[in-house]
């Protein structure tokens, strides 16, 4: 039987392969190869990835296909894709920027998709396109990958991506948006704003001199973002918390983690949708997939655990994400073993088959808090 220190060696090193075996030739990572809606890269969910990458390339370089170091070489990659998608849009951003500036709603067709195929091109129509947390949580990924690997300056095509894309979320961040799980589109969400913020302070480091306006995003969240018991709130004016709202500290920095709102906002979490001895869920309403209890978020809590020095905490809800892998290793997004509406788990297996496995937002957080636990 292997033991426990080999069994995490295994799921440690199955990562990083399983993420570097799922990106595509143009740089762009798969968020899942076997789910059909999943077979497409998110801003979001690359950018989580490539830096999972680029810290675990601090700790320790792999060679895979002919890299010597092939984390941050992936990482590259990703993050030239993104660029170019971008500049490739850039006309219809700044069609966008100019609306906004002229007070009137963007249109959907000169904005960022969520989703796009891995040669750039966008998806099938019908999907909640219009989300504003992937370009800032790429420009938050971009910054720390260039001093890690001393590009400075940052290559032309890069420094455009990067203003154009800074400046569309400078003008459009007050503008609702569907949120990172891709719901509520007629919403102003605080993760996206924690997002977008992270985003703006990341392209004043990359491109400096440049100032994006950061500073109004904080002071709006702690305006208008709290909930009355003073915790941070889902969406504006909903009483309500998310887990996705952890971002908001770690790894977006809008509030240090022992800032009293975020420990009240944790709290709040951990109270109505972390499940004893399992994950933790994404809100109440949940239904997708029977709202199950999401691998992804044990880990990104755990993530936040280590960072604010509770360690056991952190190790505690690792150890159950480890135990959710499956005889090759594969981590999914999350488990039907604690629901919050058991009754639409049927529907939703019905419509996209089986719960996305492997998904690579979830190899990546564990690749992150493996590094926060032993010092990085």
């Amino acid at each position: 039987m292997m033991s426990d220190d080999a069994r995490r060696q295994r799921l440690y090193e199955h990562s990083q392969v399983v993420i570097l075996e799922n990106q595509q030739p143009g740089g762009a990572y798969l968020a899942c190869p076997n789910m059909p809606d999943y077979q497409f890269s998110w801003f979001r969910d690359g950018a989580f990835i490539a830096y999972a990458l680029t810290v675990d390339g601090d700790a320790v370089g792999i060679t895979h296909s002919g890299s010597m170091a092939a984390q941050w070489e992936s990482a590259r990659q990703f993050h030239d894709w993104c660029a170019t998608v971008v500049n490739r849009r850039a006309a219809a951003l700044e069609l966008s920027i100019a609306r906004a500036a002229r007070g009137e709603p963007p249109a959907l067709a000169d904005t960022l998709n969520a989703r796009y195929r891995p040669d750039g091109e966008t998806g099938p129509d019908g999907w909640p396109e219009f989300q504003l947390d992937g370009p800032g949580a790429w420009l938050c990924s971009l910054a720390a990958y260039a001093p890690r690997v001393r590009i400075h300056p940052l290559p032309l095509a890069w420094a455009r991506a990067v203003d154009l894309t800074a400046r569309y979320l400078a003008a459009l961040w007050r503008t609702p948006c569907y949120d990172c799980w891709e719901e509520r589109g007629d919403s102003v969400h605080i993760s996206t704003l924690g997002a977008i913020y992270a985003g703006l302070c990341a392209a004043e480091r990359l491109l400096p001199g440049r100032r994006y306006g950061a500073a109004a995003v904080r002071d709006f969240v702690l305006a208008r973002g709290l909930t009355p018991g003073g915790e941070l709130a889902k969406s504006v004016g909903l009483d309500m918390v998310d887990a996705n709202l952890i971002g908001v500290a770690v790894p977006y920095g809008l509030l240090a983690p022992d800032d009293p709102i975020m420990r009240r906002t944790i709290a709040r979490i951990e109270r109505e949708l972390c499940v004893d001895g399992s994950g933790v869920h994404r809100h109440l309403e949940d239904t997708y997939y029977g709202g199950g209890a999401w691998v992804l978020l044990a880990l990104w809590l755990a993530w936040y655990y280590a960072v604010a020095g509770e360690t056991a905490r952190a190790r505690a809800l690792v150890a159950w994400a480890e135990d959710q892998a499956d005889a090759e290793g594969n981590l999914p997004e999350q488990v039907n073993t604690a629901m919050l509406a058991p009754a639409s788990y049927a529907g939703w297996v019905a419509q996209r088959g089986p719960i996305a496995r492997p998904l690579l937002w979830s190899h990546a957080k564990y690749l992150i808090v493996r590094g926060a636990l032993e010092g990085g």
